[in-house]
């Protein structure tokens, strides 16, 4: 086995250990997993069977549909730059840059760890909206099929959105809140939360760059009855330029999340690791 290949076996072992071991964590199981599900189901519970105007389909349905893209945008983005702020601090890092492709062996453990945890998250999310909120519902085997490719691919679309800016973090806990104002307005003005037809022409223009609003629709597509479509910016669901876009940021953002990570790693040292870990105990977290 060449050492690529051993890296990249080594990294799917890492990943399925944090995974398993997200469970002993009570922080983590809760902020994780358990919160957000909570959150969204008890809001769509309360709104009930309340009509969207200009569609057949319920308020709670709407808010679970926008449960289920807020959460792969969280888990996504801001869980992995959290992450990797603290494994930068920590020394993690730096031991990855020791051995044989070191740094892919660590972002394909990164990768496998964010997809086995939101996999997870996600079921936490739907099965229990299928069972308590009215209206909800998967669109057949293929309203299925369709979320599952879109979970994929926005997990792969994300994670290197995530490792980028986790690598710019000096400080990982005040840091990842000023990620989430940013990710917060993307998921605001990306038609998540309400249809993007509502906003300024130049939002909705801009809206259409990012991963967000192409996952928004392909969750829209699968949870959503076909008339919703029409309050889409195109009247249709465009599934091929959701794939399509989607799958342009995952491999133009693990190229350039490869480079960063390198770049990062090679000015880390014994010292600056050090210096960071006497910045941390200083802050008293």
């Amino acid at each position: 086995m060449n050492a690529r290949a051993n890296a990249v076996r080594a990294g799917f072992s890492r990943g399925w250990t944090e995974f398993r071991g997200s469970f002993t964590n009570f922080q983590e199981l809760a902020g994780g997993y358990l919160m957000m599900p909570a959150v969204f189901v008890v809001l769509a519970v309360f709104l009930g069977r309340e009509p969207v105007e200009g569609a057949e389909v319920s308020t709670g349905t709407v808010m679970m549909a926008a449960g289920v893209t807020m959460q792969m945008v969280m888990l996504g983005a801001v869980t992995v730059a959290q992450v990797l702020g603290t494994e930068r601090e920590d020394g993690t890092l730096l031991r990855a840059r020791a051995t044989p492709h070191g740094m892919l062996g660590y972002g394909v453990g990164k990768v496998w760890h964010i997809l086995t945890m939101s996999t997870v998250a996600l079921l936490l999310m739907v099965v229990p909206g299928l069972l308590l909120v009215d209206g909800f519902a998967l669109r057949g085997v293929g309203g299925a099929l369709t979320l599952l490719w879109v979970f994929v691919l926005a997990m792969l679309a994300l994670a290197p959105v995530g490792a980028i800016l986790g690598a710019t973090l000096s400080n990982p806990r005040t840091g990842v809140g000023l990620i989430m104002v940013p990710v917060l307005g993307l998921v605001m003005t990306s038609g998540v939360m309400m249809p993007i037809t509502v906003m300024a022409d130049w939002i909705q223009t801009a809206a259409q760059f990012f991963p967000v609003y192409w996952i928004g629709l392909g969750v829209r597509a699968a949870l959503m009855p076909a008339d919703y479509a029409a309050l889409e910016l195109a009247g249709t669901w465009q599934l091929p330029q959701v794939a399509g876009v989607l799958a342009l940021w995952a491999l133009v953002g693990f190229a350039a999340a490869q480079w960063v990570l390198r770049r990062m790693a090679r000015r880390e040292s014994g010292s600056r690791v050090q210096a960071a870990r006497e910045k941390a105990m200083k802050r008293g977290y």
